[in-house]
């Protein structure tokens, strides 16, 4: 966890009220509580308090709260970065088996974590320290933190595709490597 960046929560704001009657002051103890609860899809995506209601979260929403939560303490030096990346048995581990399984070296991922100036803060699981697909990154997007939702999906979906056509040695239709990449969110989830 970086610690050289934080900001007290002053603001009223939802995002903020929920963080202050959970007894959490500030940023980097924000950061520390969003890491500690654990990574699962919510009900209501849409609805970024929901990650409090359902004490869980994706990289998306977790990120994306945050990210909130620096707009509402005016803090725009956070930035909320959506990544195109090679997922693989290196950088994800646990889906080594569904990769082999469906002989695949890597599947195209999206991944949504804070940055500050260079510094990469990722919050999505308790141990997540640093990127370990830093070298595995094709792309890099600011967005905002609406485009969790509809925008990230398409956006994998679309460059997803893309990767599939030009892969002549995969017969795979678009369905199944999409239920493929299911499987390793579900396997990332039971962690």
């Amino acid at each position: 966890m970086v610690e050289t960046f934080n900001f007290i929560i002053t603001s009223t704001g939802k995002i903020s009220s929920n963080f202050l009657s959970r007894n959490i002051p500030d940023f980097v103890n924000a950061m520390a509580f969003i890491k500690q609860i654990p990574y699962a899809r919510n009900k209501n995506k849409y609805d970024l308090a929901s990650v409090f209601i359902d004490n869980c979260g994706t990289c998306g929403t977790k990120h994306a709260l945050l990210k909130e939560l620096a707009i509402e303490n005016s803090q725009p030096q956070v930035k909320l970065i959506l990544c195109l990346f090679k997922m693989n048995k290196h950088n994800t581990p646990v889906i080594s088996e569904i990769l082999s399984k469906n002989n695949l070296d890597y599947i195209l991922e999206v991944h949504s974590y804070l940055k500050i100036g260079s510094q990469v803060l990722d919050c999505t699981f308790p141990n997540s320290k640093s990127l370990l697909f830093i070298d595995d990154i094709i792309s890099e997007t600011e967005i905002e933190s609406h485009q969790i939702t509809d925008f990230k999906v398409n956006f994998h979906k679309k460059y997803l595709g893309q990767w599939l056509d030009n892969q002549s040695s995969l017969s795979i239709p678009f369905q199944e490597l999409w239920q493929i990449r299911e499987a390793c969110i579900e396997k990332l989830s039971s962690q």
